[in-house]
């Protein structure tokens, strides 16, 4: 909790934490691969299978067109997580950054984060690459979320550009307790799914975003002791 009141800066995963689905598996779902996409998806979160590897895997099995995808996010919109659209608006007014840190696609995150406010630079997700077409031809590799151990290098990069003192991660998933450190506190969200791997190894755990919120409105940065 201290980490939390003190922090000028939060790193938040996406898929099931700022919203309550695996954008992915929606995606999949919607391409007609749900079950194999979400088998690996299950695989990458739990630690078992490196996240470039099954990066890959699910891409190659979904073959996701930009028109395709496009359509998924029209037809099947994803929802946010009970309060957090309110503990973003907390921090904001508490003058800590709020980042998007994400294992996702890019061109489903980024409408979340202008729907929060959240600048696109502040957003660190994977980019899938397009033909001419708009037929998927891969994905950048170049990103620092592309592969295993890619939060604690995107953490890594926040945290040199912007000069942070304390920052935290906020995610239900073993991706996101990788990245502490360079995180000073990792805590886990089990509001959408409690996975124990990643409790138990949470400075702080949450099964709801108001606890998060009565943290930042009345403790740390401008409050009185």
């Amino acid at each position: 909790m201290e980490a939390l009141a003190q922090a000028d800066a939060v790193c938040f995963d996406v898929d099931s934490t700022v919203v309550t689905e695996e954008g992915i598996d929606v995606l999949a779902a919607h391409l007609g691969v749900g079950q194999q996409v979400a088998d690996l998806t299950a695989s990458a979160m739990s630690g078992t299978t490196k996240f470039e590897d099954a990066l890959a895997a699910r891409l190659s099995l979904m073959q996701p067109s930009k028109k395709s995808i496009l359509k998924c996010i029209e037809e099947l919109p994803l929802e946010f997580s009970p309060g957090l659209e309110d503990l973003v608006d907390t921090l904001r007014n508490r003058g800590t950054d709020v980042f998007l840190v994400s294992g996702g696609f890019r061109i489903m995150i980024e409408p979340l984060a202008i729907h929060l406010g959240i600048p696109i630079d502040r957003v660190y997700a994977n980019t899938i690459n397009f033909g001419k077409t708009g037929e998927y031809v891969g994905f950048d590799s170049n990103e620092p979320t592309s592969a295993d151990g890619g939060k604690p290098r995107a953490l890594r990069m926040i945290k040199e550009k912007g000069g942070y003192d304390k920052m935290v991660m906020v995610g239900d998933g073993a991706t996101d307790a990788q990245a502490r450190p360079p995180a000073d506190a990792f805590l886990g969200y089990g509001g959408v799914i409690v996975r124990e791997s990643v409790r138990s190894q949470s400075d702080w755990f949450v099964y709801d975003f108001k606890d998060m919120i009565y943290v930042v409105k009345n403790f740390g940065k401008g409050k009185n002791p």
